[in-house]
């Protein structure tokens, strides 16, 4: 073991035991000490006393101490570390009771770590134990938190790895995930390096081609493991695999499992209170190679099917088996004789393999259940509890959830039956009933599964219907599915599912709100002529809608909604773009349609947008009345004021260009306040930009410059290109004012690129005119 082995393995005890990494100075003692320098010569490196060095050094001592529970010096550490590294497997009474056989497995991945391996590929055929070895060895190991991805069985079915990423980051790290991919991979990055995390990425197979390599629909996973091999992470990544995994450019380990020993199975088997002649378990542990999910399945039909006679078992089965030596034969026996002992036990196994199993990897019983729709609920349990005690559904915690190789055994038998689309409609009806608001991630991730299933029997309407599902979420907003998850930053893998789904539909009121929320996607990622083109067609079908004589009374008040709703948006890309008058004509015509009719709600928030063009605009007398009428004298209440926080801002900006700063202050505060307490990103830093622009006003450079640097921060993740143009651009008149021109010019720069991406000439020719000021 070097040194650089020594302070790796030195940081993992010590986050471990503290949560906080070795200073730089401990990283420099700890080192030379190991290469044999002394304190005057590490004193003199570092450039401190030699003292402060000792001083350093000797808390480092007693914390290892603590640790490792005995003492260590400067002259012991090398004896200490290295017999604590060679001693550090854990022991049997680690693991879960019936984990047996895996002695020689687990020393093996100890041996790999300890050799400096940040990633190891677990490599064997299917029901060897592959994915129950490496959960136990990343339980008994003391990652602060295991990251899980669970590969779809079938290729088509692959998260897409901005999902995965995204969900890691979002539900496991309480992190905001960004919109830009490569944000996300930064981020996720720095915990790994940063923090001893386990990640475990299950059944790669469905993800390899013929050559080992990953295939050109999921190429950019690629960029996920050489993130997860880096061996700059402290913690360790375990890869399961059937195939060889051949991507060159990965620092991937490879350990071959092989099958378990007729001792292992024996001892299962004592486990289980199953008696059995050790010549017949030789015989079956011979006839199966070791197979671990084999020796399970087994256990399950002598105990069900046979009353414990391991004999009687044998006699009637030997032949069969020996013939279907392959695990994915022995599970169709077992579902034949499942079919036959228990036929409704089978039916909702071969239902259940309409699940994904992919963002939810599990199920509550409920989720499970509900598949037995035609069943009585008090019979219902007495399936499930068939499928357990055969080993045909994997339980964790009150957790379901199907085996990849059950699985797909279970797929097979459903897709060409006549359930297959009422299992799927079924499934989607129990997630959106499992969801009443839209207060967290995982909130808004088991709504959305019920788009999954309508899209794979191709029922397009009912997979619109989810999206557009209207529930109040966390801001206090009754909004659609789609809207929320906008909102929430979780609708990149729509982007790419929007488009096709619309092709499949009629043009209704559906299509329109859907056109409407693509539209909003568009803008969030500065695509903005996309999102223009899309509003125009969606307000062109509300217009023709209403003026059509048979429209239906009850879908008018809809299409005035929308009609209203794409004049404000439109009016809000054209401003994102600094095309003014097409902004104001855009809010006036919400304005005029809103007025004196039972849609007058609208009137405040355009009169709001529209008096902030009008600041642009020069027509300040105008801006004030409009400002003034829309708001009134004194701000909402808390839970009206989580509603209109967006609203909130902008007036505040208008306040801003006006000269009243204080208004502006208290309305930046509020909405500050709101967006913290909700987590509200994107609001928070639109507001922070704002506040950031008075405080250059009043020349309070360093709190301006403070509020500038977290409003990028927050704005980089989201990967809001209108919004983050925009706060460059505020940031360099912020250092214009301050006559620090070659950060100005930065600024600017940036700001400059991103309107240009946008297609923004018009924000372009504005950060111009700003350049060529002295």
């Amino acid at each position: 073991m070097d040194a650089d082995q020594a302070l790796r393995q030195v940081e993992q005890l010590v986050i471990a035991q503290t949560g906080e990494r070795l200073s730089e100075l401990q990283q420099t003692i700890l080192r030379q000490v190991w290469l044999g320098s002394k304190y005057f010569d590490i004193a003199d490196a570092y450039g401190c006393t030699e003292g402060h060095a000792k001083d350093v050094g000797s808390d480092l001592w007693k914390l290892l101490s603590q640790i490792l529970g005995e003492k260590i010096t400067k002259k012991n550490l090398r004896q200490v570390l290295t017999a604590h590294r060679h001693g550090s497997v854990p022991p049997e009474q680690a693991y879960r009771p019936d984990f047996v056989g895996r002695h020689q497995a687990i020393h093996r991945l100890s041996h790999l770590n300890q050799q400096g391996a940040t990633a190891i590929a677990i490599q064997g055929e299917g029901g060897l134990g592959k994915t129950t070895l490496a959960q136990q060895y990343l339980q008994s190991q003391n990652f602060e938190i295991v990251l899980e991805l669970l590969m779809a069985k079938e290729p088509d079915n692959i998260t897409s790895v901005q999902r995965v990423v995204e969900e890691w980051l979002t539900r496991d790290l309480h992190e905001e995930p960004g919109l830009e991919f490569g944000i996300s991979l930064d981020r996720l990055k720095r915990h790994l390096q940063q923090r001893p995390i386990g990640v475990l990425v299950d059944n790669l197979e469905p993800a390899l081609d013929q050559q080992g390599l990953l295939i050109g629909k999921h190429r950019q996973y690629v960029e996920l493991f050489r993130v997860l091999t880096d061996p700059r992470n402290l913690g360790l990544t375990l890869v399961t695999s059937r195939d060889r995994i051949c991507e060159a450019s990965l620092n991937l380990h490879h350990y071959r499992l092989s099958g378990l020993d007729v001792e292992a199975w024996q001892q299962y088997f004592q486990l289980q209170e199953l008696t059995i002649d050790l010549t017949l378990l030789e015989q079956m542990h011979r006839a199966y190679g070791g197979n671990a999910k084999a020796m399970t399945l087994l256990c399950g039909s002598i105990r069900s099917d046979f009353g414990g006679d391991a004999a009687a078992f044998w006699q009637d089965q030997q032949q069969d088996l020996l013939v279907a030596a392959d695990l994915a034969h022995l599970i169709n026996n077992q579902i034949d004789r499942l079919q036959n002992l228990d036929p409704q036990a089978y039916q909702l196994f071969c239902r259940l393999g309409c699940y994904r199993y992919q963002t939810l990897a599990t199920l509550s019983k409920a989720g499970v259940l509900a598949l037995l729709w035609e069943v009585p609920e008090a019979k219902r349990r007495a399936s499930l509890m068939s499928l357990q005690n055969r080993s045909l559904i994997e339980c964790r915690q009150g957790r379901y959830w199907l085996h990849p190789v059950t699985r797909a055994a279970s797929i097979a038998r459903l897709q060409p039956s006549s359930d297959w689309q009422q299992a799927h409609r079924h499934a989607a009806q129990y997630w959106s009933d499992s969801v009443q608001t839209l207060t967290t991630t995982e909130d808004a991730l088991q709504a959305l599964e019920a788009f999954y299933h309508y899209k794979a029997i191709q029922d397009y309407s009912q997979a619109a219907a989810v999206l557009l599902q209207v529930r109040q979420n966390q801001w206090q907003q009754y909004l659609s599915l789609g809207s929320s998850l906008y909102r929430m930053g979780l609708h990149q893998s729509l982007l790419g599912e929007l488009p096709s789904l619309m092709t499949h539909l009629p043009c209704d009121r559906s299509y329109c709100e859907l056109q409407n929320i693509l539209a909003d996607y568009y803008w969030s990622t500065g695509q903005i002529r996309q999102g223009i083109t899309l509003q125009r067609d969606s307000l062109s079908l509300s217009t023709q809608a209403l003026a059509a004589p048979d429209l239906d009374p009850r879908h008018h008040r809809h299409f005035q909604i929308q009609v209203l709703d794409s004049h404000l948006s439109l009016g809000l890309y054209h401003l994102d773009l600094w095309e003014l008058e097409h902004s104001a004509h855009c809010f006036q015509q919400v304005i005029e349609i809103a007025t004196q009719t039972d849609q007058d709600r609208w009137v405040p928030k355009a009169s709001i947008c529209l008096a902030l063009v009008l600041t642009h605009l020069g027509q300040t007398e105008q801006a004030q009345q409009l400002a003034t009428q829309a708001w009134g004298e004194r701000l909402p209440e808390t839970e009206q004021a989580a509603r209109l926080a967006f609203f909130m801002q902008l007036l505040g900006q208008t306040y801003t260009a006006l000269g009243d700063l204080s208004s502006a202050h208290a309305l930046f505060e509020q909405a500050l306040t709101v967006a913290e307490a909700s987590h509200y990103p994107h609001i928070q830093a639109r507001t922070l930009t704002g506040r950031a622009v008075i405080h250059r006003l009043q020349d309070k450079f360093n709190l301006a410059v403070a509020d500038h640097n977290q409003a990028i921060a927050l704005f980089n993740p989201l990967n809001a290109t209108c919004d983050l143009a925009e706060a460059y651009f505020q940031w360099g008149l912020t250092y214009q004012a301050m006559h620090q021109i070659c950060d100005r010019n930065q600024a600017f720069h940036q700001a400059t690129q991103l309107f240009t991406v946008m297609d923004a000439p018009c924000q372009v020719q504005r950060v111009l005119a700003c350049t060529t000021l002295p």
